[in-house]
């Protein structure tokens, strides 16, 4: 019987590298999408880190920013069953690279082996040369007055001294970091390919929107302008928001033009639906002509950043019929077999002035390239920030392929995904590079439902590139708890909204004034709906919740532990109408706790089990309302609260040890 050819050994193997790198975490699928960070962020990597037999390995992180030309390194330490952890810190926005090398520690090896042998009475001088030659070896990476030690350990372990005082020497406090320091990694074990990071700026994962329609802003049965959305800004700013949003700013269509609440048929006059966007004005790079010109949508973006706010425009790729794309390339838009125009719907509700766009059209380089068009335009008229319309009803690759070429030149550019469809969905846009995303928060509303959803958003995979953007409300989605719970839900809400999540956002003067009329019974739509007519709003009304919101983006802003999401922790309590949690700065330096009363209509009640190691405090400690300006001394995991909604319905504490002047239940 022949014998089988003998396997070839892969030439790009090499059978030394013994050491094992694998579990890397955090990865997105297997390293094919980045986690995200933003500028000044941190990256924990962990990695399971082993090799064959006894010998000790050593591990750091690689990693490398945009600029960088060479990888830079960050320690690991093990945590214990190989598990090894490190860290290293983001300060550039833009696509960054990180992985794992591992290696036999050689040095540390021979030391456990030689103090093993001294504490058995072994003869060592042996050893010792064997551990001069590693030492000689590391001096050859070295520089300096490591090179000058190193080479000095190196002959004091060959010294003709006695034994037991050679081997000292190797044993001092410093020696396994100096020589650590400049190790053989000849056959070091690197895994490729490197896992992808992305850095967006500081607002990424911070923000609070500010959404208003600005034809609004002109008083009385007067169409509001760009410039009247300047004026307003103070306003926006004194709040303590950092993005404001407008809905579409272009010509909007006439054909089908929707009425009032959204009625079929538009009478004269009708300002109808700012998302069917197209008319004989222009399109996309277009502004009404009644809110003003592409010069005042400049001047406003660079008003607002003075400020310290960003504008965000609506990027909602559809056509009205009287779109110029209509015309112009017909091979953009599906038509049904009489020839005319799908437009959209939604059984039973029909959306015939809109025109969704065809993303498997023939033709689909060209519209990518013109879509692509439409945002750099406004980039370049000092736009930085997108609320993309239903982006989960375009194309992946589409997306995928835009936000990358965006980012290529202007990487501080963010993308808020407005996606209310199926988890894995929204996943999936965030994934592809959308820097927040929508979340199902609006329909949240007990204990039970916020504790597993946020739970779920900073605990699990997702805290690695999904960044939650919780609203209250839209101009699309007025809940039932709004329409039904009044003042307090609208108060209690904003609450939950902004320390639940880093980001939140709410939809502007309809919630200043707890806005809760729906269009009829059993509808999330406003009665007489900004979507489609003008409205009023009297901001200064003494029942505006301004200085709420006012206070909490002021929480927000002056406590560190309410500007990230990963150290959120619930604390239970006794009562399900009230949810208790708290989140700790990075460096434990600062904490707030947060109880809220999720029923708009009752006092509530009950004892709170406080996680005191969470909270950094033991014993008594000091709780401040920063919302009522009160503070308490409380003692020990368990204390009393009670929430009246129609005064305020939450408590947001600032944690700290210590005894306060007054006592008793918050």
């Amino acid at each position: 019987m022949a014998r089988s050819p003998r396997p070839a050994i892969p030439a790009h193997n090499d059978g030394r590298q013994r050491v094992v790198v694998e579990s890397i975490w955090p990865r997105v699928d297997d390293g094919q999408f980045a986690i995200k960070r933003v500028v000044g962020g941190t990256v924990t990597v962990e990695a399971d880190v082993f090799a064959d037999g006894h010998d000790l390995v050593a591990a750091v992180i690689l990693f490398r920013g945009p600029r960088d030309r060479a990888w830079r390194e960050a320690p690991m330490i093990e945590l214990g069953n190989d598990r090894y952890q490190g860290t290293f810190s983001v300060g550039e926005m833009g696509t960054h690279a990180y992985s794992v090398c591992g290696w036999i520690d050689a040095f540390g090896t021979w030391r456990r082996g030689l103090g093993r042998k001294l504490d058995a009475g072994v003869d060592i001088a042996l050893d010792l040369r064997v551990g001069a030659d590693i030492v000689r070896d590391a001096a050859t990476r070295a520089r300096g007055t490591d090179l000058r030690r190193l080479t000095a350990l190196a002959a004091a372990l060959e010294a003709d001294e006695a034994t037991a005082h050679r081997a000292a020497a190797v044993f001092e406090v410093d020696v396994a970091a100096l020589v650590g320091r400049y190790p053989d990694r000849s056959h070091a074990t690197v895994v490729e390919p490197f896992l992808p990071l992305w850095v967006d700026r500081e607002r990424a994962g911070f923000s609070a929107w500010y959404e208003l329609f600005p034809r609004s802003l002109g008083g009385p049965d007067h169409h509001g302008t760009l410039a009247d959305v300047e004026a307003h800004l103070d306003h926006v700013a004194g709040m303590g928001f950092d993005v404001l949003y407008l809905p579409p700013i272009h010509p909007i269509g006439r054909t089908k033009r929707k009425g009032p609440n959204n009625a079929v048929d538009a009478r004269p006059g009708d300002l109808g639906s700012p998302w069917a966007i197209g008319a004989a004005e222009g399109g996309h790079d277009a502004v009404h002509p009644e809110l003003g010109s592409v010069d005042d949508v400049a001047r406003l973006a660079s008003a607002a950043r003075s400020r310290g706010i960003d504008v965000a425009l609506d990027l909602a790729l559809q056509c009205a019929p009287d779109h110029p794309w209509v015309v112009a390339h017909p091979q953009w838009f599906r038509h049904r077999p009489d020839g005319t125009v799908q437009f959209a719907e939604n059984p039973p509700k029909r959306y015939e002035d809109i025109y969704p766009i065809d993303f498997e059209s023939s033709d689909w380089k060209t519209l990518w390239k013109a879509l692509f068009d439409v945002v750099q335009f406004w980039i370049g008229q000092g736009v930085r920030v997108f609320r993309v319309d239903n982006p989960h009803t375009k194309a992946f690759a589409f997306w995928e392929w835009l936000i990358a070429e965006v980012h290529r030149d202007t990487p501080d550019v963010l993308f808020l995904s407005e996606a209310f469809t199926r988890p894995k969905v929204m996943n999936r846009l965030a994934k592809i590079g959308f820097s927040q995303s929508y979340t199902y928060f609006t329909w949240r509303t007990t204990k039970w439902e916020l504790t597993e959803y946020f739970t779920e958003l900073t605990r699990s995979d997702q805290r690695e590139y999904f960044r939650p953007n919780p609203w209250p409300n839209t101009p699309d989605i007025l809940p039932e708890h709004l329409q039904t719970g009044g003042r307090a839900a609208f108060a209690a809400r904003v609450v939950l909204a902004a320390t639940l999540s880093s980001n939140y956002g709410i939809y502007g003067p309809a919630f200043e004034l707890a806005e809760g009329r729906p269009r009829e019974n059993g509808s999330e739509e406003y009665l007489d709906s900004e979507k489609y007519q003008l409205r009023e709003w009297d901001l200064e009304r003494p029942d505006s919740l301004r200085d709420l919101i006012t206070r909490i983006n002021r929480a927000r802003r002056e406590n560190a532990s309410l500007q990230a999401n990963t150290s959120l922790v619930f604390h239970p309590t006794d009562n399900e109408f009230l949810i208790c949690f708290s989140k700790r700065s990075p460096d434990g330096s600062n904490v707030v706790l947060v109880v809220v009363n999720l029923d708009p209509h009752h006092i509530q009640g009950g004892w709170v089990g406080l996680s005191l190691g969470e909270l950094g405090v033991e014993g008594r400690f000091t709780v401040d309302d920063l919302l009522a300006g009160e503070r308490y001394a409380w003692e020990g995991p368990r204390n009393f609260v009670q929430l009246n909604p129609d005064v305020l319905p939450a408590h947001v504490f600032r944690v700290e040890q210590g005894v306060a002047v007054s006592s008793g239940p918050a």
